[in-house]
């Protein structure tokens, strides 16, 4: 995938990968190909790098869970490439201005979506 998408990746980007995209040759195609850094949690056969980065796993999967549930993403009902990137622009636009309203508003937890869940 990285292959394919690669115009994606910027020179000095972070790349965030889990146990499996370990391996000389993957890395040096990451850092030498693509200009990137990779960041993965360690292997127990290996030295310590980066540690287990559990926390940012449980960061990315709460937005996974926030766009496929209370955004509904998984049914944008996109027909065309420009539709669906057209339907989740708009739904990421709506989560950052529902944050962006609990900001103003002080609330205690700011990404929480109950109250515009109607």
């Amino acid at each position: 995938m990285l292959r394919h998408d690669r115009h994606l990746i910027h020179p000095g980007q972070v790349i965030i990968g889990d146990k499996g995209f370990a391996g000389r040759q993957f890395e040096r195609f990451i850092t030498d190909e693509l200009g990137a850094h990779l960041i993965r949690p360690d292997r127990k056969d290996e030295k310590k790098r980066f540690g287990k980065l559990g926390g940012i796993r449980q960061w990315v999967e709460s937005v996974f869970d926030t766009l496929k549930g209370p955004l509904t993403l998984e049914d944008h009902g996109g027909r065309t490439i420009p539709g669906v990137y057209s339907r989740v622009a708009g739904r990421l636009l709506a989560l950052a201005a529902g944050i962006w309203h609990n900001w103003l508003l002080e609330t205690p937890n700011k990404r929480s979506l109950i109250a515009y869940d109607h």
